[in-house]
């Protein structure tokens, strides 16, 4: 029994391993290929061991990349700061809107309730490209292309159904009676939201707002199409470096590090309200 057990252990551990290497190394690579110039990642075969350099990271920075054919102006950091704040505003504003919603469709059943629920869940259905020429026509009759204000909106747009669908299977975890009890004590329905529901609710509202700002900083297509370059975020921006002399791919790895460094950076905070707003509701009593 002590040998099987301990083979289990091995065999678990080299799976779990293996595991662990296919799915890093795309990362691992890409971030090697951050501090390699164009000629060291085109060279065949592969080198692992090379000389490092800070000059992918340093044009980013600078907003300077040089090339072949001369020196181009990239915006690369104002791009990144276009991402964090479309998205930080948007997922705000969708969480504003949203969660208030999602409980009403978890506590007050109306007639048609469930219509309304599933026709914004809709929204996600349909592909972008479906709704970009009307929605760019409305957007030039009405001032709102290329401004953040109309970018804001679309995004909350993208984010709305996500953070209404999975607030609201959390609101119908939570006993009613709870709010119930706490209404009974004289209390309002608002102030049983706030002091109740909401903080029952928090995992799963800090899930849902993870999930909804990955889905607004991953966001292409209606940036590219509604605004222009100094207001895209980094998704769009890093079409630059595909230039008129060839692929920069020291460049593209550097801003895929950057790019990535802020909703990794989130996702490592909020890990423990992400574990628990999935798993609530999981085990049911």
């Amino acid at each position: 029994m002590e040998h099987t057990s301990l083979l289990e252990r091995i065999l678990r551990g080299i799976a779990l391993t293996l595991v662990v290497i296919f799915f890093m190394f795309p990362i691992v690579w890409i971030f090697m290929m951050s501090f390699q110039t164009n000629e060291t990642i085109l060279r065949i075969p592969p080198q692992l061991v090379f000389e490092p350099t800070l000059a992918n990271y340093t044009a980013l920075i600078t907003g300077k990349l040089t090339t072949v054919s001369g020196t181009l102006d990239i915006a690369f950091m104002r791009n990144l700061w276009n991402s964090v704040f479309l998205s930080v505003t948007s997922v705000a504003v969708a969480l504003l809107l949203g969660v208030p919603a999602a409980y009403a469709f978890a506590r007050h059943k109306f007639r048609g309730s469930e219509d309304i629920a599933f026709t914004l869940l809709s929204f996600r259905f349909a592909p972008a490209l479906l709704v970009l020429l009307p929605l760019t026509l409305y957007f030039q009759k009405l001032g709102l292309a290329n401004t953040y204000f109309g970018l804001i909106w679309v995004y909350q747009l993208i984010c709305l159904p996500l953070i209404l669908w999975i607030v609201r299977g959390y609101f119908e975890d939570i006993p009613a009676d709870i709010e119930y009890a706490y209404r009974i004590g004289g209390h309002s329905w608002f102030a049983t939201f706030r002091k109740i529901a909401l903080p029952l609710a928090g995992p799963g509202i800090a899930a849902a707002g993870l999930l909804a700002f990955i889905f607004a900083w991953n966001n292409f297509v209606f940036a590219l199409v509604l605004a222009s370059a100094d207001k895209q975020p980094v998704t769009v921006g890093a079409l630059a470096f595909i230039t008129s002399s060839g692929i920069q791919y020291g460049q593209i790895s550097a801003a895929i590090v950057l790019s990535i460094t802020p909703t990794l950076a989130l996702a490592l905070y909020a890990q423990r309200y992400l574990v628990e707003g999935l798993s609530l509701g999981a085990v049911k009593g």
